[in-house]
């Protein structure tokens, strides 16, 4: 791996001095903020959210390079000779029903992923702050996160290679999560987020009359033995100690309720940290899946569909502990260890495909006197998580801490 050479220490008080000397009004991004949650788009649909992040950038001084892998945008800012470093965010919504009750809610049926303007409002801090560092600063605003399709698209699209984009020495990247309060970062090193495989399975059966299953191979009873029986691959076949987990969250099958159809469709999520562990629950899925179909005589064998696939989200152990420092003095009380978690990111590909470091952290969003409160009661797990359709970041001090600590990281490693 590519090592970026030590950073110039900085003090707490001097990161302080050029943050606040050079932080834009929040009135601004604070309101493009309600306009993208209430006007999302989902993944590979990101037309008018990358149109807005690139007219910003272009407006600052950034040079663009935009419609990447779909939907991606490239601002670049050249300063000197130095580090590269790149900062990512993604644009993509959900389609999921908002029912926060906010008065910017979403007045679409799909919910927005939070994090769209703070790399925007950094990236003009910086820009203004430009006699502070030297290097080159990459804003990447990535499209189909929500797929784990974005990243790779954006590499494949030639991104490193035929954009004129210089390659970065480290990727960093932040996400809102409202496991933590509003106004803290969360860091750690190594592992963070699980690797994802999405799993599309239709198995097969032979249909008929609802009243004749004499007659019939019934695919949803099929479907339904394989449903259960996948629940005992984490349970009885991985060792104790090691993540893994397998969901079945769409069941699909028949028109009727006297029809016995021909085949049901199930959509699978699987995550881990470990390749071998992933390998293992794939293998299993399969075998499963396959075995099930055998037993109850399926007409044919079973179709299986890999849709979607994410690495694990692995913090590199140095450029952590730099970082780590920074945030500590910075935050103080305010930053803390970020507890991994199942849920996956496909922000590693952005710089495994040039093999270089990465740190991704987590950026509070729990309005801080609800979070006290269940944190007090003990009922922390309560609180609207991400993909909830009451998933409510409190917009401050979520905006000013999530522009401070992506400034930060930056300045960390670009030279000072």
């Amino acid at each position: 791996m590519t090592r970026l050479k030590t950073p110039t220490a900085i003090s707490g008080d001097a990161y302080h001095d050029i943050i606040n000397k050079y932080h834009p009004e929040l009135g601004f991004y604070e309101s493009t903020y309600k306009d993208l949650h209430q006007n999302p788009e989902l993944s590979e649909q990101e037309e008018r959210t990358s149109n807005i992040a690139a007219e910003h950038l272009r407006k600052i001084g950034y040079s663009i390079r935009d419609c990447i892998g779909g939907y991606g945008v490239v601002g670049i800012l050249k300063n000197g000779a130095g580090p590269t470093v790149l900062l990512r965010a993604d644009m993509d919504g959900l389609p999921v029903l908002e029912k926060t009750g906010l008065s910017y809610a979403s007045k679409k049926e799909m919910k927005d992923q939070f994090g769209h303007t703070v790399p925007v409002m950094h990236a003009e801090l910086l820009y203004a702050a430009r006699s502070e560092w030297k290097g080159t600063l990459i804003c990447l605003f990535q499209p189909a996160e929500e797929v784990g399709a974005g990243a790779q698209a954006m590499v494949d699209d030639g991104l490193y290679t035929r954009f004129d984009i210089p390659k970065p020495d480290i990727v960093l990247g932040q996400h809102v999560f409202c496991l933590y309060k509003a106004g803290f970062v969360a860091l750690t090193a190594g592992p963070v987020l699980a690797a994802v495989d999405g799993v599309s399975v239709r198995v097969f059966g032979k249909g008929g009359h609802g009243s004749m299953p004499q007659d019939c191979v019934d695919p949803i009873v099929v479907a339904s033995h394989v449903v259960v029986r996948l629940q005992t691959i984490v349970a009885r076949e991985l060792q104790p100690g090691k993540l893994g987990v397998i969901t079945c969250g769409k069941f699909e099958a028949g028109t009727a309720a006297n029809i016995i159809p021909d085949y049901a469709d199930l959509e699978l999520t699987i995550r881990s940290y470990d390749i071998k562990v992933q390998k293992q629950l794939l293998d299993a899925v399969e075998r499963i899946v396959r075995a099930e179909c055998d037993a109850s005589g399926s007409p044919q064998a079973p179709r299986f569909t890999y849709n979607a696939h994410a690495p694990a989200t692995v913090n590199d152990d140095d450029s952590t502990k730099t970082l780590a420092a920074s945030f500590s003095t910075y935050f103080m009380e305010n930053a803390g260890p970020f507890e991994p978690i199942p849920g996956s990111e496909d922000f590693s590909v952005l710089a495994r495909a040039i093999n270089v470091p990465s740190v991704f952290w987590a950026l509070g969003g729990c309005d801080p006197a609800k979070w006290d409160e269940a944190n007090r009661k003990g009922t922390l797990k309560e609180i609207p998580i991400n993909h909830s359709a009451e998933f409510a970041p409190a917009i401050e001090p979520t905006l000013q801490t999530g522009t401070d600590a992506l400034a930060l990281a930056a300045l960390t490693f670009l030279d000072s």
